[in-house]
């Protein structure tokens, strides 16, 4: 008989359910009122603030500012670019009235704008035009941006975290004077987005160029980090775009060179956002619910007092309150403060217990008398069983905590990255074979690295397998060989599969 779980059904059971329960029973997020937007709640928005502060400091290291420009933009701005247009024009919001009258008992829009504003999908339009205005000289160069915003686009099958209406990210903006600045700033801000992710959510990502089907629109190119989730699709986890002089042309972004003679700026945009929290769930994630790397966790490591008795109550309270206090001097990861959370709810400490687990939290300890007495602590690794208690001399646990969570932190980029290792096929050298691999559009299909001829025409033999060329790996064979979907000679891997 199967062990019961705190998550149904288990991921084997049904993966997209088991996703959805596990946002909910971990309290991270919830669908708003508004179709297709959602409410991130304090446990999902302290995730997201982690995430935050680590990119947000790298970002700073390297030489960016953060600003902030509107939510609407004129019509106009994004009418410039036509390109760029043809790749949002069915996810916008657009703006056309600003007052509401009653009418007939009702609450009517009646003042039309004479023109209409859209709700930020991205900005790179609307950026553009202050760069024009601020950037006159070489002097001015570069000019490196970033701000922390929300945007909307429409979503028709919202998901939470994964696709929704309005998402919260960070966009990046920069203006250079020559391409060569603007495609070494897109490669530095890939491989920061990787630092982070890997090293901070535990999340093994492949590093490649876009193809020119999947390219951010406008851009001369996209490159992307790709990770594995547990159901073997593919998450696209960051972009950083060089977009070339595209943009700067439309938005008239102009300045005089060393030698008086105008040019055009050459410019780069890269992001990633709130995704990154599903990408965690389907990372890390188990059929007992959410699982952290300490990094990222809001808490890692969360205090539950228990006493049965009411005369042990002021002792075990008095224990673990300098426990806590002992926890949170401590550091793990080259200098990070442990975040500690005494729960001291009035609730059983077995609904706590179970609380934490399904949240994620790393460590969970549980004090009571008997630790009290043996001066030991109690405490669960969120990577191990929930019946797998360990308990180690007070302490040595609080010297430890540190080394203790560097270890989870490792274990679970480990772990995560054994399943790529193990579910990347290298096999895979015909459109027969491939067609086998992809036949079943429900089941877990691994990734599949094999030669492409980069011919458009060939791309079009995935749709039936609901299958994209991920990315073109940083890490090529330098090998030829027959394109895997038409036969053609090819000299470039692709890594193909199925996402998110």
């Amino acid at each position: 008989m199967a062990a019961k779980t705190a998550i149904q059904p288990t991921r084997e059971q049904d993966y997209p359910k088991w996703y959805q329960n596990v946002v909910r029973d971990a309290d991270l997020a919830e669908m708003a009122h508004v179709r297709g937007c959602m409410v991130i709640k304090p446990w999902g928005y302290g995730i997201w603030e982690c995430i935050q502060r680590r990119l947000d400091r790298r970002i700073k290291e390297t030489g960016h500012d953060n600003a902030y420009f509107p939510l609407f933009i004129p019509l106009e701005y994004i009418e410039k670019e036509a390109e760029h247009v043809e790749g949002f024009a069915k996810e916008m919001a657009v703006v056309t009235h600003h007052r509401l009258e009653q009418q007939d008992g009702g609450l009517v829009p009646t003042a039309e704008l004479e023109m209409p504003l859209i709700v930020r999908p991205t900005s790179e339009t609307i950026i553009g035009e202050s760069m024009a205005k601020w950037v006159q000289s070489y002097r001015d160069l570069p000019l490196k941006l970033n701000q922390w915003a929300n945007v909307v686009r429409w979503e028709l099958r919202p998901r939470v975290f994964l696709r929704t209406t309005e998402f919260l990210w960070q966009e990046g903006h920069t203006a250079h004077a020559t391409a060569e600045e603007a495609h070494e700033e897109a490669r530095q801000m890939l491989e920061i987005y990787r630092e982070v992710v890997e090293e901070w959510l535990a999340m093994p990502v492949l590093q490649g160029e876009k193809p020119e089907s999947e390219r951010f629109p406008g851009a001369e190119r996209t490159y992307c980090i790709e990770a594995m989730m547990q159901d073997l699709k593919a998450l696209q986890a960051g972009t950083s775009h060089d977009l070339g002089q595209n943009f700067a042309r439309a938005a008239k972004i102009k300045y005089l060179d060393d030698e008086g003679e105008e040019q055009f700026v050459h410019m780069t945009s890269w992001g990633v956002s709130t995704r990154l929290v599903g990408g965690v769930i389907m990372t890390h994630g188990d059929d007992n619910g959410l699982r952290l790397p300490p990094r990222i966790a809001p808490y890692q490591a969360v205090v539950v007092p228990i006493w049965r008795a009411e005369e042990d109550r002021d002792k075990v309270m008095a224990f673990v309150e300098n426990l806590t206090e002992r926890l949170n001097a401590q550091t793990f990861a080259g200098g990070e403060p442990v975040r500690v959370y005494l729960d001291d709810r009035l609730y059983r400490s077995v609904e706590k217990k179970w609380t934490w687990i399904k949240r994620g939290v790393p460590l969970l300890l549980e004090i009571g008398p008997r630790d009290l007495a043996n001066g030991n602590v109690s405490f669960l690794d969120r990577t191990k069983s929930p019946k797998d208690y360990q308990r180690m001399p007070v302490d040595e646990f609080v010297e430890s905590v540190g080394e203790i969570l560097d270890g989870i932190q490792t274990k679970m980029f480990e772990e995560a990255l054994e399943r790529r290792r193990a579910n990347i096929r290298t096999d895979v050298e015909d459109f027969e074979a491939f067609e086998n691999h992809f036949r079943n559009r429900n089941a877990d299909a691994a990734f599949v690295l094999a030669k492409w001829c980069e011919g458009g025409p060939c791309e079009e033999k995935l749709k039936p397998f609901a299958v994209t060329i991920r990315c073109l790996p940083f890490a090529q064979s330098d090998t030829s060989g027959p394109c895997v979907l038409c036969g053609e000679d090819a000299s470039v891997d692709a890594v193909f599969a199925r996402s998110y």
